[in-house]
């Protein structure tokens, strides 16, 4: 696949386009306005920045990869690609609109519509749509550029050649290590790391242990490379109480229940890295 769209440039957005485009493709990058698409091609234009002053790209391939960006607030030029990933906020009925308008956009009958959602049913998504079984779930990790797990979810309606042709993507075209899940919430990994997350913020709420120690415990105790407070303000605040949320509905496990702090801080608007202030704060 050589055209690609990506619907969303925000953190997980703007990694999976840069990666897109790192391997050659032609990729359309959409945003809801052009302040977001700002701050998306500015996000790009950082990581692309930081890997050549490192010596991790040449300005050669910098230069090829910002020639393979096209950045838009219409979905209309998403006509043409073999595969647009969404990659919008963790909202169900964002995404369903989302959806909806990408199945309208696009032409191509055999174009690929791939969900980056860390926990929304797929089939829900799916059925958004004109064509489910064209309807993937493709779920990212953050840094995209940096991690290599791709998570790919079939729903019950995913023909077997969309997922062939995903997987064959993910691992040939953007060198990604795929594991599969069946179509539950959390799917593999967020179905094991969450409840580890919430376990820590109740073990801070209850006032058991500071945040501080919770995390050192885990990175030196356990060699972690990053305590599972830092760990929840990288991914933000709203996608764990998101994820966790979807996690209890579908299982009515205790453990997986927000944990009220949680609830509160996302209220506040404390998210973690990307507002400035989680559990430790980011402001310089």
């Amino acid at each position: 696949m050589e055209r690609i769209g990506v619907v969303g440039c925000g953190l997980m957005g703007s990694g999976i386009a840069e990666v897109t485009a790192r391997a050659g493709a032609s990729v359309t990058v959409i945003e809801s306005d052009n302040d977001a698409l700002k701050r998306g091609q500015d996000r790009i234009e950082a990581s692309i920045s930081r890997a050549v002053g490192s010596n991790k790209m040449s300005d050669e391939d910098a230069t090829r990869l910002r020639a393979n960006l096209l950045y838009s607030i219409d979905f209309a030029d998403l006509a043409d690609r073999e595969m647009v990933i969404e990659a919008v906020a963790e909202n169900e009925d964002l995404k369903l609109d989302v959806f909806r308008k990408i199945d309208a956009a696009v032409v191509d009958p055999g174009a690929i519509l791939a969900t980056n959602t860390s926990s929304i049913p797929i089939i829900k998504l799916a059925m958004a749509t004109k064509r489910p079984e064209q309807v993937i779930g493709m779920h990212f990790f953050n840094p995209v550029p940096v991690l290599r797990l791709v998570e790919l979810i079939s729903s019950l309606l995913t023909s077997p050649e969309t997922t062939a042709r995903t997987s064959e993507y993910a691992t040939d075209s953007l060198k990604k290590k795929v594991i599969t899940s069946p179509d539950r919430a959390g799917f593999v990994v967020n179905a094991l790391l969450i409840p580890y997350l919430l376990s820590a913020i109740r073990m801070l709420e209850s006032g058991f242990a500071s945040a501080e120690d919770i995390d050192t415990g885990m990175v030196v105790g356990c060699a972690h490379p990053m305590g599972p407070l830092a760990l929840t303000d990288l991914i933000g605040l709203d996608t764990t109480l998101a994820v966790a949320d979807s996690l209890y509905e579908e299982f009515k496990e205790s453990h997986l229940a927000p944990p009220p702090l949680l609830s509160r801080m996302t209220q506040a608007g404390l998210m973690g890295r990307k507002s400035g202030q989680g559990f430790f704060s980011y402001r310089k």
